[in-house]
């Protein structure tokens, strides 16, 4: 395959591990990094592009690809104004999905948030439900919401009181079982490697999945596997509905 993705987000801790992965995957000739900084030392399958990635709109003509993978997301700390956290973690995915709609690319990839929720009272649920929302409403063909747990990994900024959580979470982990394994925490590198697992297993599929699925499908690479994963997360969908 010559395959194309875009990453957005490629900077941070998930999508640098998703940008090795993809460099080392024989199926992707050329990737694509909309970003504000340049990272050195990559191979010439990276194109980089040093853009405001808040003016994502201004770069159409060269978001085009097979997969977009977007990995953006701010934190209360890093981005204390709430319009510009919003412009971030909502305004980001959502025009990188329709740029996507607009140019014809069949596979959206957005990184969300355990407890994402547009009725949330919570700024930080909501915003990333109505992301959901509307990069669903895109009508992409191949639209998948990761919704991680805590994130554990190594990061190059200091976040004591994220690594202080962590350690607490890998305590009361052994607690977590039956329907509250969706809240351990997962590593950064599982989130990267079931997105690129997904991206290449998946066909006509919008879906929501949880962070215990996701452990799942980043240790699963055959297709059977990860669509009978997909499938137990849509009839377990149904069933809630039903039940309300």
């Amino acid at each position: 395959m010559n395959k194309t993705a875009i990453i957005l987000g490629a900077t941070g801790l998930t999508g640098g591990l998703l940008l090795q992965k993809l460099i080392d995957d024989n199926r992707y000739s050329t990737i694509k990094l909309f970003s504000r900084t340049r990272i050195e030392g990559l191979p010439n399958k990276v194109i980089q592009f040093i853009v405001n990635i808040l003016e994502l709109e201004r770069y159409r003509t060269d978001f085009i690809a097979d997969e977009v993978y977007c990995c953006i997301g701010t934190t209360a700390k890093k981005t204390p104004n709430k319009k510009l956290y919003k412009k971030i973690d909502y305004g980001i995915p959502v025009t990188a999905a329709k740029l996507a709609k607009e140019n014809d690319i069949p596979t959206f990839l957005v990184i969300s948030a355990m407890g994402a929720n547009k009725a949330s009272n919570v700024f930080y649920n909501r915003t990333k439900g109505e992301m959901e929302q509307d990069v669903l409403q895109q009508g992409i063909k191949n639209t998948l919401i990761l919704r991680p747990s805590l994130i554990g990994g190594e990061r190059n900024e200091r976040r004591v009181l994220e690594k202080i959580g962590i350690v607490v979470f890998k305590i009361i982990q052994p607690l977590f079982i039956g329907p509250l394994k969706k809240y351990k925490t997962i590593n950064a590198e599982s989130i990267a490697q079931a997105m690129v697992n997904l991206a290449n297993n998946v066909s006509k599929t919008e879906i929501i999945i949880t962070s215990d699925n996701i452990k799942q499908i980043a240790e699963k690479k055959k297709k059977i596997d990860i669509y009978g994963i997909i499938r137990q997360i849509k009839l377990e969908i149904c069933r809630q509905g039903n039940e309300r």
